[in-house]
């Protein structure tokens, strides 16, 4: 038996719900995905699926057997494109799909120690909205997994995670005053993406989401003054004393530190974005996409677990991602 073929099917039919769909997806025959599975399922002496008419469901051993095998095919699938690229020179074109905000207040800082070190790659900035979807015709993707799941057949290794912040400009304070409870921003102008103003309210935690409880409020969204969905656009209103704004940790950390902008509400906390370095899934990974990963790592994920830009600013996030990669990504698994 050949048994990495074995696992990755098995994975492909634990991702695609049944065995038809699998062997659809693989270009194999059903008989073929069963008789694999099967096949590995004798070999470890254990059932991973339980059968029905409709669809399959992992069984206890089933669920982390899949888990461990995402990570092992992970790092063999790394493993085998830095032995092919291990004597190659990071040249060419490279598509790098990332949010505006991103590129213009992180990467565009970074980009020349990148081409420092690697003169013969140019790079492509595709840009996408906020909280977007995956282009498959990009080479390399930052994305931020902002409250729904992300579908697509990628590798989505976590890179960092950054903080929503209430944020406005001392010009405004000065004016207006500043809220010392959540319910306080009733009164106060507002500038969120439209994303925020869901029915069920902007929930506000105080610590950690472990804490005990009565720890969390829900209040209505006010109205805002300013609402759109491109961050840049809340960023400036906010630099120009419109209003309290919730900004990214990666946006508000240098207004902040020149104080252009004063946090609001510090000991509350909203959210955090959970953000992801999205590769295709192939073998082989041609080595200016390794030069630009291993770039990302470095500059931002430190700690995935951690916000690098609060940090910056002497704090520590409680942790409260609102993001994750949906069934279609498999995930390299953060060492603890």
């Amino acid at each position: 038996m050949d048994q990495v073929r074995a696992i990755r099917v098995f994975l492909r039919v634990v991702d695609q719900g049944g065995f038809a769909g699998a062997a659809r997806a693989l270009d194999q025959s059903p008989a073929v995905v069963t008789r694999l599975v099967a096949e590995l399922e004798a070999h470890l002496g254990t059932r991973l699926l339980n059968r029905s008419t409709r669809r399959v469901a992992l069984t206890q051993a089933g669920e982390a057997y899949a888990e461990r095998t995402r990570q092992l095919l992970v790092d063999l699938e790394e493993a085998d494109a830095a032995a092919q690229s291990a004597t190659a020179r990071a040249r060419g074109h490279l598509r790098v799909q990332v949010p505006p905000s991103f590129a213009v207040h992180q990467l565009a800082r970074e980009l020349p120690r990148f081409h420092a070190e690697y003169p013969e790659v140019s790079l492509e900035l595709v840009a996408t909205g906020p909280v977007a979807g995956v282009d498959d015709n990009c080479d390399i993707s930052i994305i931020f997994a902002g409250g729904r799941e992300l579908e697509g057949d990628l590798i989505a290794r976590p890179l960092a995670r950054s903080e929503v912040l209430l944020c406005a400009a001392p010009s405004y304070l000065a004016r207006k005053g500043r809220p010392h409870e959540p319910g306080d921003l009733e009164t106060f102008d507002a500038l969120i993406p439209p994303i925020a103003q869901a029915r069920r309210g902007i929930t506000f935690h105080r610590g950690p989401l472990d804490d005990e409880p009565g720890t969390s409020i829900t209040v209505r969204p006010p109205v805002p003054v300013v609402s759109s969905m491109q961050l840049d656009a809340v960023f400036a209103a906010a630099l120009a004393g419109m209003g309290i704004a919730g900004l990214p940790s990666f946006m508000a950390e240098q207004p902040l530190r020149d104080g252009r902008l004063v946090r609001v509400l510090d000991g509350w906390h909203v959210a955090t974005f959970s953000l992801f370095v999205g590769l295709p899934s192939r073998r082989h990974m041609p080595a200016r996409t390794r030069a630009f990963r291993d770039f990302l790592l470095q500059a931002y994920g430190s700690d995935p677990r951690g916000d690098p830009w609060l940090a910056a600013l002497g704090e520590v996030s409680p942790g409260l991602a609102i993001g994750s990669p949906g069934p279609g990504f498999r995930v390299a698994r953060v060492p603890s």
